[in-house]
């Protein structure tokens, strides 16, 4: 069953007349990077913040783990169907609608007085940055001349690395500051000054209408859910439990029928026709598997930070900077560079950096590591953070005709998010597998194994890597 979102096509008077506004570029990038930098820099915000939930809202370690997969994976179930009710809507509008709802959930967040209700409010938080994380591309790509658009993907895939891996830093400020209800206060001025920016600066637009395919969301959102589920209770239920084998099982048929139903339908959520694109299905699975390896030690390394090494949750987020302040610089010259070395070379680099940190951090985990010895691993990694962030966003629109432009990004944001989820739940679950546990003796040898599988699925990427076409068309 499909249901059709009722919308006309076509650009409004209003934005015809904004098309024709000459808008500087530098207030283009801002107005579509400000909300997606809010939505990013959230995936992690409470990983230093999450010793001190602990205690305040008494939580389990599965609970800890919900707070941030609730968000990741309504962030990820929805964002292609953001995309496609974006085209028919208008997606200046999905945008904006997208901001106030992740608002109004932040709030939701900051006045939690159980796990319970922090985890639902974090899911509503999601499904508001489902609509922001692709549209931002769209709307930018739209809004930028072609001969600076480089320049700008780059800027914008610096600023969405740099939110994901800030949100440490920013979180363990605030939580020093203020209070773990802050790191989610501070979306309301960011918001107040997003949504009236990115009116003035985005055209609205729409796109390829089409149904919105409601059977493939489902299937699409209960195996990613399903196979987080049993990855997550396979350490304390047993892995042969009926209830982590059912999950397990039941994730491998509701994708297969997803893949299925994609095939058959035709409006299909997730096309399956532009992974006839090299480019872009490499790019894909690049996104997914670096998102399952880097985002998964992150999470494990913030609360070593706190928890072994003793620093308080703003001198664990201050000691990320050498990874996190990276992607900054290294993003936007990544983009820059991208036309004359190619998109190969320079996630080959990224990549290579990537897995070699994270083994690396591998071989130094051990009782009395020094921080200082931790520094050039972090500062590799960042690096090779900034030479993958934007390469690969723009290898999955080089194929790509205009009318795609949403569907490919969000495909590829969605992947991306289901990689963050997957990469916690696999990381953490290794970890405890080798009998590790977030207290301050707790962590042993337990760290070592879960780093090296988080490499290993960087070296995936890497492989992939190897077959993106080496110059952009």
């Amino acid at each position: 069953m499909t249901v059709l979102a009722n919308a006309g096509a076509g650009a409004t008077p209003e934005s015809e007349a904004q098309g024709r506004r000459t808008v500087p570029v530098a207030i283009a990038i801002l107005a579509a990077s400000l909300p997606m930098f809010m939505a990013t820099l959230d995936n992690l915000v409470m990983t230093s913040a999450l010793p001190v939930i602990e205690k305040d809202l008494n939580a389990s370690v599965g609970q800890l783990q919900w707070f941030m997969n609730a968000y990741t994976l309504a962030f990820a179930t929805l964002m292609l169907s953001a995309t496609t009710l974006g085209d028919h809507w208008g997606r200046r509008r999905m945008f904006v609608g997208g901001i106030g709802l992740f608002t109004a959930a932040s709030i939701a967040s900051a006045l939690s007085t159980s796990a319970g209700l922090l985890i639902a409010a974090r899911a509503v938080q999601g499904v508001g940055a489902a609509a922001i994380m692709p549209l931002s591309l769209t709307l930018l790509v739209a809004a930028v001349p072609e001969a600076k658009r480089a320049m700008a993907i780059g800027v914008w895939g610096g600023v969405s690395g740099l939110g994901i891996a800030l949100g440490p830093v920013v979180g363990g400020a605030v939580v020093d500051g203020f209070s773990w209800q802050g790191i989610f206060w501070i979306n309301v001025p960011v918001a107040i000054v997003a949504v009236p920016l990115a009116m003035y600066a985005l055209r609205e637009s729409t796109g390829r209408t089409q149904p919105l395919d409601l059977p493939g969301v489902v299937l699409a959102g209960l195996g990613v859910f399903l196979a987080v589920w049993g990855i997550g209770h396979g350490n304390d239920d047993g892995w042969t439990s009926f209830g982590v084998v059912a999950s397990l099982v039941g994730s491998a048929v509701a994708l297969v029928l997803f893949v299925l139903r994609e095939v058959k339908t035709p409006y299909p959520v997730m096309p399956l026709r532009l992974f006839r694109s090299r480019s872009f299905a490499m790019a894909n699975v690049i996104g997914l598997t670096f998102s399952i390896g880097i985002f998964g030690a992150v999470f494990l390394l913030s609360q070593y930070l706190q928890i072994a090494m003793g620093f308080s949750p703003f001198e664990a987020g201050l000691r990320t900077l050498p990874w996190t302040a990276a992607p900054m610089i290294f993003a936007p010259l990544a983009g820059l560079l991208a036309p004359k070395l190619g998109l190969r070379s320079l996630l080959l680099a990224g990549l290579s950096l990537q897995a070699g940190a994270l083994f690396w951090l591998a071989a130094l985990i051990e009782p009395g590591v020094t921080y200082g010895s931790m520094i050039p691993a972090l500062l590799m990694a960042g690096v090779g953070m900034g030479l993958t962030f934007a390469p690969n966003a723009t290898a999955v629109l080089v194929d790509m005709d205009a009318p795609d432009h949403g569907t490919a990004s969000s495909t590829n944001a969605t992947l991306r998010e289901i990689g963050v989820a997957l990469g916690i739940a696999i990381l953490t679950a290794v970890f405890l597998a080798a009998g590790g546990a977030l207290t301050p003796l707790g962590y042993g040898e337990a760290l070592t194994p879960a780093l090296k599988v988080g490499g290993c699925f960087v070296l995936i990427a890497l492989g992939a890597a190897w077959f993106v076409p080496a110059q952009r068309r």
